[in-house]
């Protein structure tokens, strides 16, 4: 069965909610949906079946049958059957997992169900990071020096460190979380740990694209968040400050960040909205 939103004046009615996460997410995720008097269905894996969010929606099926719980809840094929088997209208993926995933994103739409989240255009442009730079210079918002992605060949690696100058760090190009990152303070090392950070990213990400970025030593993290929805509409959500970090990975996030003035504080978030703007 394809499910199909009922469209009321112009507008997509949701009626039925896949949220294809777990625990603490999707919870929220349902709350919210039955306050809008939205039925909610659950995903969960084997090792998930006592878990609170599987009671906490209206209807949960279970996915991932011979899998662990980190590749049940990245079955595109897995979530697609459940939600074509309840006639679903729309899906939520929370965070993680398969958020940023615009293969999902696609699959939802040949289907006709509403993916809630950014378009797969938008998650490809601004989940590579040498896309995304590529992006924020055409808007003319300042980025730090870096290279393209790295190639096998050890004096191209060279040749690109020395051209952006020491310190530098490596990124990998897709994912997150700190995978990937090492700082690299001299030639030395800088081969191997490039070889090093492709294997990482490959495993963590399915993708080995890695590339140079200047690094700066005891730098602010700061992010603005911003939200738009499908009539065009774009509003900026202000920053955080996620500098307190283990490993490259945030442990502590602080909203407002404490330090910002005003006038940076606004340059900020009106370089996130041309960046939100550009990439719809």
């Amino acid at each position: 069965m394809r499910a199909t939103s009922k469209a009321i004046h112009g507008r997509v009615s949701i009626r039925r909610l896949l949220v294809a996460n777990r625990s603490e997410i999707a919870i929220r995720i349902f709350r919210a949906a039955t306050e809008l008097g939205i039925r909610t269905f659950a995903v969960y894996a084997e090792q998930d079946k006592l878990s609170l969010h599987r009671f906490k929606a209206d209807e949960a099926y279970p996915i991932g049958a011979g899998k662990g719980p980190h590749d049940a809840y990245l079955s595109i094929e897995e979530l697609i059957r459940v939600a074509k088997d309840n006639a679903i209208d729309a899906i939520h993926p929370g965070y993680g997992f398969l958020s940023e995933s615009p293969e999902f994103a696609e699959a939802c739409a040949r289907e006709g169900i509403t993916f809630i989240g950014p378009s797969p255009t938008t998650m490809r442009t601004l989940g590579n990071k040498v896309a995304a730079r590529d992006l924020a210079i055409s808007c003319g918002v300042p980025v730090m020096p870096a290279s393209l992605p790295l190639p096998d060949d050890p004096e191209a690696i060279i040749a690109a460190a020395q051209a952006i100058g020491y310190p530098v760090m490596i990124k990998a190009s897709w994912g997150g979380g700190g995978r990937g990152m090492r700082p690299i303070e001299s030639e030395a090392r800088l081969v191997d740990a490039v070889m090093s950070a492709k294997r990482e990213a490959k495993s963590a990400f399915g993708k080995d694209e890695v590339y140079l970025e200047k690094l700066v030593r005891h730098a602010r993290h700061v992010e603005v968040q911003s939200l738009g929805d499908q009539h065009g509409n774009l509003v900026h959500l202000f920053e955080r400050d996620c500098s307190i970090q283990r490993r490259h990975q945030k442990i502590i996030e602080r909203a407002p960040a404490p330090y910002l003035d005003s006038s940076t504080r606004q340059a900020l978030c009106a370089a996130a909205l041309k960046i939100g703007k550009a990439t719809d």
